[in-house]
């Protein structure tokens, strides 16, 4: 099982030394990458009443791709994961580019994971309509997928349309990996996890980026999951399983507890995150991460 972190996005600040810092130490440890989460605006809540987001417009968030590009040079190692970024609200042909530019820069070692998201105020802010984002995102598995692999492509969808065109550079793999979140209870509206949702993972991922921990419940999501997968003729095994851990100081003595339960559901990836707990500033969460590899019976694994 490959570990990583959760690149702090909210609570690490917008100094460029303190980010080449904490990506230099945490490839040193031997974190094998980095997960970074996506937000391109926030909603001002006070003229949102009854806001029931994670994020406003006061949380900071790093442009993922500009992000790792700037990482890629810096720490010639660590994997490079998005965890995700809320692909229909993005035009495909500009991410398929930005991700191939990224994966050469990088040397092929970028993960792109995708999702739908939940905020509809950036959606708006973007000029996507919110109610078509499932559609969208379908046809945009696809489109990527193509512009990655043939040098020139030709689609004609409701939402697509490419006149036999390409883009140069190709990546190095071809195509990308795309993991895909979502599939979990709403922890915003309450909702229980879609089946609908679960199955297109199941049916069209190279891996999921799974936010249910691995308790009863999550069991039973997985095990839904792995139904699908066999549906529709894959090896779940071959479908790739990553799961998040929060370290947080009042979870600590189950640290290692919890990265076993991942490693017994089949996990392939793991993510550490150190959010959410009062931390600062690139040295506060660097030395969680420190104390977590400590904490376990064996540290990370690291890169080759």
């Amino acid at each position: 099982m490959q570990i990583g972190v959760v690149f702090p996005q909210t609570e690490i600040g917008s100094d460029a030394g303190a980010i080449r810092e904490y990506a230099r130490a945490v490839e040193a440890m031997g974190y094998t990458h980095i997960s970074a989460y996506d937000h391109v605006v926030g909603a001002h809540v006070a003229s949102r009443p009854g806001w029931k987001g994670p994020y406003t417009h006061e949380s900071m968030f790093h442009e993922p791709f500009v992000l790792f590009s700037y990482i890629a040079a810096i720490a010639p190692k660590i994997g490079l994961s998005t965890g995700i970024v809320i692909l229909p609200q993005r035009q495909t042909v500009l991410v398929a580019k930005q991700a191939a530019c990224l994966d050469v820069l990088s040397n092929g070692r970028l993960r792109l994971g995708v999702g739908t998201g939940w905020n509809e105020v950036e959606y708006e802010a973007l000029g996507v309509r919110f109610a078509d984002r499932g559609k969208i995102y379908e046809e945009q598995i696809e489109v990527l997928r193509a512009l990655w692999s043939r040098e020139a492509v030709t689609f004609k969808t409701p939402f697509h349309t490419i006149p036999d065109a390409g883009i140069n550079p190709l990546p190095i793999q071809r195509p990308i990996p795309l993991w895909m979140g979502g599939g979990q209870d709403s922890p915003i509206s309450g909702a229980a996890a879609s089946e609908k949702v679960i199955r297109r993972i199941a049916r069209l991922a190279d891996g999921w980026i799974a936010l249910f921990q691995p308790d009863d419940r999550g069991r039973e999501l997985h095990s839904l999951f792995v139904g699908f997968c066999r549906e529709h003729g894959r090896d779940p095994k071959s479908v790739g399983l990553e799961g998040k851990l929060n370290a947080h100081r009042a979870s600590e003595a189950r640290w290692s507890e919890s990265v076993a339960a991942w490693a017994d559901m089949g996990a392939s990836h793991l993510v550490i995150n150190t959010m959410g707990d009062g931390l600062a500033g690139a040295d506060q969460h660097l030395s969680r991460l420190e104390e977590f590899r400590r904490a376990l019976p064996a540290p990370p694994k690291g890169q080759e």
